[in-house]
């Protein structure tokens, strides 16, 4: 069981660039891993660290300025290769949210199985975000999963997103798909014994 998702209110990370790919998320040789664990250091490598892994302090990941539980991206976040690995990353690395105004919808999928939700804003609301995030980095966002809101503390804004109503019950409770079959285990088994 994972923690169960009601409500962030974090700083963001702004990620202004459209287009962004899997393996830009997380690059091909990284992924021979099997584990879950450790994916978030070599969340956007390339861009994070030069050819001798030192951070490229113009990078907003390695910018202190920045910081929180928001990845703000540009449009078209996650196409490229289905690479579940591209989430676990974001994950691991501390991400719950990730808002943009276009996802890929196999990398939006492969983000609610790991626990992280995917955001979809009108281009509007995101190019206002950005302004209040260069504005103030301390901006603020709150994500309210029950209501289906995303709010810029900043000015007010909100807008309300979509998602599956299955997705949205696993993450409030916390649940895997697994851990979702299982907790309904008595509702199969009296399905069962019925039949």
């Amino acid at each position: 069981m994972k923690e169960k998702f009601t409500t962030v209110t974090s700083r963001c990370v702004p990620l202004p660039m459209e287009n962004i790919d899997t393996d830009q998320i997380i690059p091909a040789r990284f992924l021979k891993a099997t584990s879950r664990d450790g994916f978030g250091r070599n969340l956007f490598r390339d861009w994070r660290y030069d050819e001798n892994d030192r951070p490229i302090e113009t990078f907003v990941l390695n910018d202190p300025t920045y910081s929180g539980k928001i990845l703000v991206a540009g449009k078209n976040f996650g196409c490229g290769s289905s690479r579940e690995h591209a989430a676990w990353a974001i994950a691991d690395y501390g991400f719950r949210v990730v808002v943009s105004s276009f996802f890929a919808d196999i990398h939006k999928n492969n983000e609610l199985n790991n626990f992280v939700l995917p955001v979809v804003v009108s281009e509007g609301f995101l190019a206002s975000l950005f302004r209040s995030i260069a504005a103030d980095p301390a901006t603020e966002v709150r994500v309210d999963l029950p209501t289906q809101t995303i709010t810029n503390l900043a000015t007010g804004e909100s807008e309300t997103f979509d998602i599956n109503p299955y997705k949205k019950q696993c993450l409030a409770e916390g649940l895997d798909d697994i851990e979702y079959l299982l907790s309904r285990r008595a509702d199969i088994e009296a399905f069962e014994a019925k039949r």
